[in-house]
């Protein structure tokens, strides 16, 4: 146990960053409030109602190479739940879906002739090799992906992917993005696997979070739900007070804030400029992610990469070509997501108008479908999702621990060697948390109890 160990911790914001860092805390003896603006936790993991069928608001999957979020799993009793399956891989480009799920697929690949095929292949292994990220951190990825690829297989290719990911801020992103997306789509293989497997577990995100949820009441967590952090700032015994919105207080020795880097900078009170500044200028991208629930199946691909510019949306991600179907009551589960920056207009689009947009193109790539086939559509905005990897990205990163005795700030922005997803967001959580026991801060117990008397 911790020589810190009895300390009053509030961890403000209940994703899985926030829900993994109470769980150790709790578990280290130390005393914690975990407090969240929504009515749920998980944040961008948590669950929605389509129709029938209660599944994860956004798509993800677990990769056998997952091992922090498979040991997470495994200490909720989940992890031999987890059902792996073989998926498949389509690009759709120039009006027509191919599929792109092993080598013989890939040498047929009519957009691309063999020498650019070739390059491709050479380009994704070059990157699965490389350690030191660092140095890439440095470079463009437009000009490290032409120069290994080429012009024509970064246009075919590369460029339709960046823009779908990145929008025109591929332009400021450095190659470091692309090395950390083929990092952990071949890091099973680096295991010895040949083809990639996906997991999830049955009953989705739902259930992973009312299993969490319910371990850290047992640990001794007050979770408090629907509760707007409005304001935190240090007070006068030393300690640091956590305000909500009516007025409600909770006082803390230590307060970790896990919230988007711009919210962070509004609500901690006292901040440097320096701190301030830093925080306000992390570039985010956003996403507006359709969740579709059909009578029939598309194609069976679970990510159909899309290079065709006029499809309004990133990906199909085909939910259903995973998950039994019998999770979805027989149905077929389609996420449409579009990554745009976190000020895009999109945010602003009405629910039936980006349905009439997103299903219009849905329809025109898969024409069998008809608007009966459509069982329910739901909408999910989120203007924060992932920190952009611009140039030198490490080296501006907001700190971790502020000016402020006590007061922490950690949230996706601090992931600068990954991409974002639950594997990387549990990662971060347990890499901090040796740091955040060993903080100093918080009230003299003395004058603590001398506030009593």
């Amino acid at each position: 146990m911790s020589s810190s160990s009895g300390r009053r911790w509030a961890v403000v914001g209940g994703g899985l960053l926030g829900m993994t860092l109470a769980h150790r805390l709790a578990q280290h003896g130390q005393r914690v409030t975990l407090i969240e603006k929504a009515d749920h936790v998980g944040g961008l993991a948590s669950a929605w109602r389509l129709g029938d069928v209660v599944w994860d608001r956004h798509y993800h999957v677990t990769l056998l190479s997952d091992r922090y979020l498979r040991s997470l799993l495994a200490e909720l009793g989940l992890e031999q739940e987890v059902r792996w399956v073989r998926t498949r891989t389509g690009f759709y480009t120039d009006g027509s879906l191919y599929s792109m799920s092993d080598s013989f697929e890939f040498l047929r690949f009519p957009p691309l002739g063999m020498v650019g095929k070739l390059r491709l292949a050479a380009t994704i292994l070059y990157a699965s090799k490389i350690k030191d990220w660092k140095k890439l951190e440095k470079i463009p990825v437009a000009a490290w992906l032409r120069r290994w690829s080429g012009r024509t297989t970064f246009e075919k290719i590369w460029l339709p992917l960046l823009r779908a990911k990145l929008g025109d801020n591929y332009a400021k992103t450095s190659a470091a993005f692309i090395w950390a997306t083929i990092a952990r789509m071949y890091a099973a293989r680096r295991t010895g696997l040949k083809q990639e497997m996906f997991g999830y577990v049955p009953g989705g995100y739902a259930r992973v979070l009312d299993v969490f949820r319910e371990r850290l009441i047992g640990e001794g967590v007050e979770v408090k739900l629907g509760a707007e952090v409005t304001r935190v700032a240090t007070d006068t015994s030393g300690g640091v007070t956590v305000e909500m919105a009516g007025g409600t207080r909770v006082a803390a020795d230590q307060v970790v804030v896990t919230v988007p880097a711009p919210i962070a900078a509004r609500i901690c009170s006292g901040l440097s400029d320096d701190e301030r500044t830093r925080l306000e200028q992390v570039e985010y991208q956003g996403i507006v992610c359709a969740s579709v629930l059909l009578r029939k199946p598309l194609a069976g691909f679970y990510v159909t990469n899309i290079t065709d510019s006029w499809v309004p949306f990133t990906a199909v991600i085909e939910m259903s070509s995973l998950v039994d179907r019998g999770q979805f009551g027989g149905n077929n589960l389609v996420y449409l997501p579009k990554y745009v920056g976190s000020d895009d207009p999109l945010f602003s689009v009405s629910d039936p108008d980006v349905q009439e947009q997103f299903l219009g193109a849905l329809f025109r790539m898969f024409s069998f479908l008809i608007p009966d086939d459509v069982l329910s559509f739901r909408v999910s905005r989120e203007r924060y999702v992932h920190a952009l990897p611009v140039l030198n990205y490490s080296d501006h990163c907001p700190p971790k621990r502020t000016s402020l005795p006590g007061v922490h700030i950690l949230n996706s922005a601090h992931i600068v060697n990954g991409t974002l997803n639950v594997n990387e967001t549990v990662r971060l959580a347990e890499e901090a948390l040796p740091d955040l026991l060993g903080a100093r801060g918080g009230p003299d117990p003395a004058r603590r109890t001398a506030g009593k008397s």
